[in-house]
C-alpha cells in the first residue's frame, strides 16, 4: 500500500472518530450520559492512536524496518 493511501485512511479515521466528540461537548447533558462509555473506551483511544501516528508515525515505521 502506498503512504499516501495509508495517510487518507488515517485521516479518514480520525476525523469519523472525532464526530461524536462534537456531540458530546455541544449535546444535552441527559442525552450524551449513555455515550461516554462509547466515548472513554473506544473513540478516544482511536483518536489517540491515529492522532500519534499520524504525527510520529515515521519513527514507528522506522523502528519496525530496523529490526527485522
Amino acid at each position: 500500500m502506498q503512504a499516501s493511501a495509508k495517510r487518507t485512511i488515517l485521516r479518514w479515521v480520525h476525523v469519523v472518530f472525532a464526530l461524536p466528540l462534537v456531540g458530546l461537548v455541544y449535546g444535552p447533558i441527559e442525552q450524551v450520559q449513555p455515550y461516554l462509555v462509547y466515548f472513554r473506551y473506544i473513540y478516544f483511544p482511536v483518536l489517540v492512536i491515529s492522532g500519534l501516528l499520524m504525527w510520529k508515525g515515521h519513527l514507528l515505521g522506522r523502528f519496525f524496518k530496523r529490526g527485522q
